[in-house]
């Protein structure tokens, strides 16, 4: 259980790391160690927490666009990241969708190699 969660954190440090390194305008300020891992861990609280919510309200557009709106729920919780912690900063929608899309490839690529 816990090893999940450390594993989560830090898969969401690198996808982030990566995403500030390939898209302009999403900016990782200091690309420390601790930031990247504050980043990641309040991304994981977001999503645990705030993205179940989301998706339970906007439940009716996800059924009506087939489950597309999903895209726009994952580029809000990247703005709430940008809200929640000063060191990361979005420069507009699409590089927060641009990241979005990096962040998730990062996280299926990493998730297939860390299953048993």
């Amino acid at each position: 259980m816990l090893s999940a969660l450390v594993i989560g954190v830090l898969t969401n440090a690198v996808a982030i790391y990566i995403a500030g390194q390939v898209v302009p305008g999403f900016i990782v300020l200091g690309n420390d160690f601790q930031t990247l891992v504050t980043a990641g861990f309040v991304l994981g609280l977001i999503n645990f927490f705030v993205k179940p919510f989301l998706k339970l309200l906007s439940l009716p557009f996800v059924l009506l666009t087939f489950g597309l709106f999903t895209i726009v729920i994952n580029v809000a919780m990247l703005f709430l990241l940008d809200y929640a912690l000063l060191a990361i900063q979005i420069e507009g929608f699409w590089a927060a969708f641009w990241a979005m899309l990096v962040i998730s490839a990062v996280n299926i690529f990493i998730g297939f190699f860390s299953k048993k």
